[in-house]
């Protein structure tokens, strides 16, 4: 699964970098302007602009293509992934702190009992 989203982000980088260098390669409408005041051309401003050349017909095959990899991108991202226990996954079991097992034959310590100090009747507060 990780080889094909590599792929698709891919496959939207290059359609991206084509749709902005035939975006820049295009002749625009605003370019007739200056042309259409004074040389007769005034229909071409306001009118129809014709039929589509090569360049805009790839541009809208090329965005197509982009979008169709987004929209592939979401539906890959949106899938719930398994969780893991993170880098200590891989650990071996002796490697992880406190999970030895205690010695069968050391003697059990006796417990200490907490000495209050003196002077005070609270004796695990602490100071404000």
């Amino acid at each position: 699964m990780n080889s094909f989203h590599t792929i698709i982000v891919v496959v939207q980088v290059l359609s991206a970098l084509t749709i902005i260098g035939l975006v820049l390669l295009q002749h625009g409408k605003g370019a007739d302007m200056g042309a259409s005041f004074g040389s007769g051309a005034s229909g071409s401003l306001f009118g129809a602009t014709g039929s589509s050349n090569f360049l805009s017909k790839f541009t809208g095959v090329a965005a197509i293509i982009f979008f169709s990899a987004t929209l592939g991108l979401a539906f890959i991202g949106n899938k719930p992934s398994t969780p893991s226990a993170g880098v200590m996954e891989n650990l071996p079991a002796s490697a992880v702190p406190g999970a030895a097992a205690p010695a069968q034959n050391a003697p059990a310590a006796a417990p200490e009992t907490p000495v209050a100090p003196s002077g005070t009747g609270q004796s695990n507060q602490i100071p404000k």
